[in-house]
């Protein structure tokens, strides 16, 4: 392995993981002198129960002020402001987020008012204005996937400004990630195929891409393993409480994954298609992902065939002639995504035609592809793709993964 001259690697969040692992909460709080926190959900998964369970876990210890269960789907400036508001009233001195990837973020939003004794989260925008450590912060994610738990980001929405604001700093790291299966036994099938393929591209491109480690590499072949191994086992079994456990374990080493390494051209894609047409970020995720591997094979051939390793074992990966085995990691990706096509009753989609709103209609119509090609030339995560990508390369891909056909690597502009 040739190791680069130079990097970090970061993760300085406590992982506590495990079936009773909600049970812990109480003596994590009080290790960090807190005892009075807000818990932050949305109404989805308050209403599936799990904030009952969290609070049954915490009832004979911890005395929860409010549970603002508020958050929308997409994380919202007004909210993060009004819900920091509350915190002070209530007098809490630290937050517990039970949720998806917007709550997690609302959170982190909300902690960054509190802590700043701050009025208003747009003073805090962009990356590395937080100068010191926030209010205790416990993750508990709902979804095996966006591995937002162990993040250093947040992204909060003006919905008023329609724009979407991004916030970095270590100091945004929550305190502890807490990974218990029965947060994710009430997922249905589609947003548990769909969270879970974004938590494999958060660690396929990690892999691969220009700021990849050895200790990011570590991370993220073992992050796929579980999630490969265990994502179509738990849409079949779904109460497989083991299944459950290794894929919450798998999304938050892929979460570890890419906030050191970063992402590329999935991500670069996914986060334009899901801003022109409001496709889920998962599901973009699962259609993008073997062309993101298809369009950077001739810079990265022999990266991404190492990761047949965790995906098919070592008899596969030693019985498969080297220069095949990129291949083969792209020909197992796209039978992943038909499988789950297959397992959900084909609400999963292959392909971007594919890709339905509740009502059968499709979201993302072939003539809106050049402006989605064009928003993605203005999204952060290109710089770190093996290939530079213009404004043609990425109508080519969307095209190719609009029909549902193998991209034509040798139209691949290479520099």
């Amino acid at each position: 392995m040739m190791l680069p001259g130079y990097y970090e690697f970061c993760c300085r969040v406590t992982i506590a993981a495990g079936h009773d692992a909600l049970e812990r909460i109480p003596e994590l709080l009080a290790g960090r002198g807190a005892e009075n926190p807000m818990i932050v959900t949305d109404k989805g998964v308050a209403g599936a129960g799990l904030v009952d369970i969290v609070s049954d876990a915490l009832r004979d210890s911890v005395d929860v002020s409010f549970v603002a269960d508020n958050v929308p789907p997409d994380s919202d400036l007004k909210i993060v402001n009004e819900l920091a508001a509350v915190y002070r009233e209530k007098a809490c001195d630290s937050i517990i987020a039970v949720g998806g990837g917007s709550v997690m973020d609302t959170a982190k939003g909300i902690n960054i008012v509190v802590s700043e004794n701050a009025s208003d989260l747009m003073e805090f925008s962009g990356i590395g204005a937080l100068k010191r450590p926030l209010k205790p912060l416990i993750a508990v994610p709902t979804t095996a996937g966006t591995g937002s738990e162990v993040t250093q980001v947040a992204v909060i929405k003006d919905h008023e400004k329609h724009l979407k604001m991004a916030f970095g700093s270590y100091f945004l790291l929550p305190d502890v990630a807490v990974l218990d299966p029965r947060m994710t036994l009430t997922m249905p099938p589609a947003v548990t195929a769909m969270t879970g393929m974004d938590a494999m591209s958060h660690a396929v491109e990690a892999y691969y891409g220009l700021q990849k480690n050895p200790l990011s590499d570590t991370h993220a072949l073992e992050a796929l393993g579980l999630l490969y191994r265990n994502l179509p086992v738990v849409i079949e079994r779904p109460d497989d409480r083991d299944a459950r456990l290794a894929m919450a374990v798998g999304a938050c080493l892929a979460g570890i994954a890419f906030s050191n390494s970063m992402v590329g051209m999935v991500h670069n894609l996914g986060h334009a298609t899901g801003s022109v047409c409001g496709v889920p970020h998962g599901l973009c995720m699962a259609v993008l992902l073997p062309y993101g591997l298809e369009y950077n094979m001739h810079k990265r051939r022999d990266v991404i065939g190492e990761i047949l390793l965790p995906l098919a074992g070592e008899a596969a990966y030693r019985d498969t002639p080297g220069e095949e085995r990129a291949e083969k990691v792209i020909s197992l990706i796209r039978e992943m995504n038909s499988r789950l096509h297959e397992l959900t009753g084909g609400r999963h989609a292959r392909c971007l035609r594919e890709v339905v709103d509740r009502d059968g209609a499709p979201m993302v119509p072939r003539e809106v592809l050049p402006e989605i090609a064009k928003a993605a030339l203005l999204d952060g995560a290109s710089v770190y793709n093996p290939e530079e990508a213009d404004f043609e390369d990425n109508l080519m891909v969307l095209e190719t993964a609009w029909e549902g056909n193998p991209l034509d690597r040798a139209k691949v502009k290479k520099g």
